[in-house]
């Protein structure tokens, strides 16, 4: 399982990182619960709720690789799909899908519920 994570850096970049999480993942409830509220039941708001759920887990740390690779792509297609109907502006759900991306891509971090379970554990070995 370590191996869908790239690291739970800790200190400074760790802190980053928190920060990051906790940003994208609040942007995503944002955007994804406005975005409800405008338009109409469509495929659209399939994909909102979708984002919503990978803004949730990336808020608390949890499976952020996957979270992070499901809010690009969900982003991504809500980007296109604004822009090919020119009906708003993609630019913030392709930032959200940038953002997305490199978090799956960098890790959750050390202040997370990924680096609790799937984090490395120190194993004490008791002297005879």
């Amino acid at each position: 399982m370590q191996r869908l994570f790239s690291g739970f850096a800790n200190g400074l970049p760790g802190t980053g990182l928190l920060l990051l999480r906790l940003l994208t993942g609040a942007a995503l409830i944002h955007f994804g619960i406005a975005n409800l509220r405008e338009v109409p039941p469509s495929l659209t708001a399939v994909l909102q709720i979708i984002g919503i759920g990978a803004g949730i887990l990336l808020l608390i740390g949890l499976w952020t690789p996957v979270a992070g690779w499901l809010a690009a792509i969900v982003k991504m297609s809500i980007a296109l799909s604004r822009f090919l109907s020119h009906s708003g502006d993609p630019w913030i759900a392709i930032i959200q899908a940038v953002l997305g991306a490199v978090l799956a891509m960098v890790g959750p971090g050390a202040w997370s519920i990924d680096a609790r379970l799937f984090g490395r554990k120190r194993i004490d070995i008791p002297e005879r």
